[in-house]
């Protein structure tokens, strides 16, 4: 029997293991970008962000499964949610902006705030629960809501 082998292999699968657990961990989850005080839009208008809207937008590809999963997601808070709008973008068709907005997977969704600045960012599908998190804090009536409580 050749130990080296069944070590190598032993290795190979917690190794694998290990990757998998942090994938699933990380995948969807939305986290934050520090928002600069910067002026200076960062998000390419022709994307289709709109102004004074908190965007969702998406970077997807054609035969994306969890692509289609993000866009019912992104879809749906945008749809209940007055002053979010979804917008996917064709990531093969726009490689300018893939590599400017440093996208490395679809499905990726950049949180755009109402000054067309990146809010956050989830790779992966995220939940409902999380997007709604996400954008809450950027939308007018919670911000306001916010500000009178502290």
């Amino acid at each position: 029997m050749d130990t080296t082998g069944l070590l190598v292999g032993g290795v190979a699968l917690l190794a694998a293991t290990g990757y998998g657990l942090v994938h699933r961990r990380r995948a969807g989850r939305v986290r934050a970008v520090p928002v600069s005080a910067d002026p200076v839009n960062p998000v390419p208008a022709e994307l289709g962000v709109r102004p004074g809207k908190v965007t969702l937008l998406q970077f997807s590809s054609a035969f994306c499964a969890p692509c289609r999963a993000t866009r019912v997601v992104c879809a749906e808070v945008a749809r209940s949610t007055p002053g979010v709008a979804h917008v996917e973008v064709d990531a093969e068709q726009r490689l300018d902006a893939v590599r400017a907005l440093d996208i490395w997977k679809t499905p990726t969704v950049l949180i755009v705030d109402a000054d067309g600045r990146i809010a956050g960012r989830a790779q992966g599908v995220p939940t409902r629960a999380q997007v709604l998190a996400a954008v809450a804090p950027l939308l007018p009536a919670v911000a306001e809501l916010t500000e009178e409580k502290a």
